[in-house]
């Protein structure tokens, strides 16, 4: 039975109040609350919430365990928006990487225009309600050449297949190249170094991270709601790959890739520069799916790009 909210809204001082009556030290009460005037005390809350205690059950109370701090809380809270930022940083690489090869692909072998035809994509491909998607998405856009090429050409907002690709979104992206027939596909995931399958996966599940970091959700800790495939390759194996369902495989994923576009290097050193701090607890290493050797596995030691 659903039962109406009653909870009141609390100033800052009433919310510091709170959560020391709760069980969590505050050692600087003017720091506390000049965070919690930066940051909703609701979206701080998803970073204090792994320091709760359980009962005999397993289930949380509203109380704190004994040696919970807010620093804690705060200290996850930056690492998490450090690893967000990495994290659009890769894809981005990716992204570009991605629309750059499929428009080359498909110009080469299908021409400007060629994405209009359902006949070059598999059969069970919604290949009609994904292009008026790609339709509205064209037709939205504020793009300068967009506008060109609206009032100089003519079938608008049909455009050549190069301009396509810098203008819709990453999703709409990252279905295109799952509709494609197998031997486009094919020649595009060889520039990504891994199977054409799993290619298609993990741009699925990179488009569904990346909304995450752009509306800077919490990500270290998440469970994947989209789970990403394991290659046949023999690094992603257990045991020493992680569970599939939390960022650390995300990160596995994006030093792979950006590792066959030649360009990961410093992005991993920048990764576990933020890493360390976190991986010398236990409990945060189990929750972002982080092996205990970590920094030893294969797919995340250095390559030579």
């Amino acid at each position: 039975m659903r039962v109406a909210y009653l909870k009141p809204a609390l100033g800052i001082s009433q919310q510091i109040d709170l959560l020391i009556a709760r069980g969590l030290a505050i050692a600087d009460l003017s720091i506390a609350a000049a965070r919690l005037e930066q940051i909703n005390y609701y979206r701080l809350s998803a970073y204090w919430h792994p320091l709760r205690q359980r009962d005999a059950l397993g289930n949380l109370t509203d109380q704190f365990e004994v040696d919970a701090v807010f620093t804690t809380a705060l200290n996850l809270y930056e690492f998490d928006r450090r690893l967000r930022l990495l994290v659009l940083d890769a894809v981005e690489r990716i992204e570009i990487a991605l629309r750059t090869r499929i428009a080359f692909q498909l110009a080469k072998r299908h021409g400007p225009f060629g994405y209009t035809d359902s006949g070059q994509f598999h059969p069970a491909f919604a290949h009609s309600r994904w292009l008026q998607q790609t339709y509205d998405e064209v037709t939205r856009s504020k793009e300068e050449f967009i506008r060109h090429y609206r009032q100089k050409y003519s079938g608008f907002p049909s455009i050549p297949v190069w301009m396509l690709t810098e203008t819709i979104s990453l999703g709409n992206l990252s279905q295109l190249y799952k509709g494609l027939q197998s031997s486009d596909k094919k020649q595009i995931s060889v520039y990504f170094g891994i199977h054409y399958r799993a290619l298609a996966n993990w741009l699925h599940v990179l488009t569904y991270v990346r909304n995450v970091c752009a509306h800077h959700g919490r990500l270290w800790n998440r469970e994947l709601a989209i789970r990403p495939e394991l290659p046949s390759d023999a690094r992603w194996r257990p045991p020493i790959t992680p569970r599939n369902d939390r960022s650390f495989f995300v990160l596995l994923i994006l030093r792979q890739m950006l590792t066959a576009l030649g360009n990961s290097n410093d992005w991993q050193m920048r990764c576990t520069t933020i890493l360390q701090p976190i991986a010398t607890t236990r409990r945060w290493r189990v929750a972002m799916g982080m092996p205990d050797e970590w920094q030893t596995h294969p797919l995340w030691q250095d390559s030579k790009n």
